[in-house]
């Protein structure tokens, strides 16, 4: 047997490792990187502006509760096959749910906001790259855009991976 023919049994093998890797990692580094939006990294910039390395020592517990946290609700979901807004009805009545998903939505609203925020915020930075004049005008294009671009994903996309 010639070390070409080795090489190409060994490569399938690589290829179905590292396939095997990213589809147990990759979930993890979506969640790890989901936070990651405009809100976020304004957050991010000024709490290091403000406390630079002194919060530092923070991530190793906050790190510890956000995986206790995932693991839990990962295994409510897994084992009562619902979904959050079912599991605090069932335990807590239909009031406490109404105003909890209230909270959700206004945060979900204010997170939306953000993000069409720092598409504005972008255009003049874009304008300025591609050499156009009227930033405002950018500045409507880009926000309607995205607001066209999600309100398609949202009616006509689909959730399937």
């Amino acid at each position: 047997m010639n070390s070409a023919s080795v090489a190409r049994t060994a490569r399938p093998n690589v290829w179905r490792s590292v396939i095997l890797f990213l589809s147990i990692v990759g979930p993890g580094i979506i969640t790890a990187n989901a936070d990651n939006d405009v809100g976020g990294i304004l957050t991010y910039s000024q709490a290091g502006a403000q406390f630079g390395y002194s919060l530092l020592w923070l991530l190793i517990p906050i790190t510890i509760a956000l995986i206790v946290v995932q693991e839990m609700c990962a295994r409510m979901g897994a084992v009562t096959g619902k979904g959050l807004a079912d599991l605090i009805r069932e335990n807590f009545g239909v009031k406490v749910t109404f105003w909890c998903l209230l909270l959700f939505v206004l945060g979900d609203v204010g997170n939306t906001a953000t993000e069409f925020a720092g598409v504005a915020s972008s255009a003049p930075i874009l304008g300025g790259y591609l050499n156009l004049g009227n930033a405002e005008a950018l500045k409507i294009a880009l926000v309607a855009g995205a607001a066209l671009f999600v309100f398609l994903t949202v009616t006509r996309g689909s959730a399937k991976v």
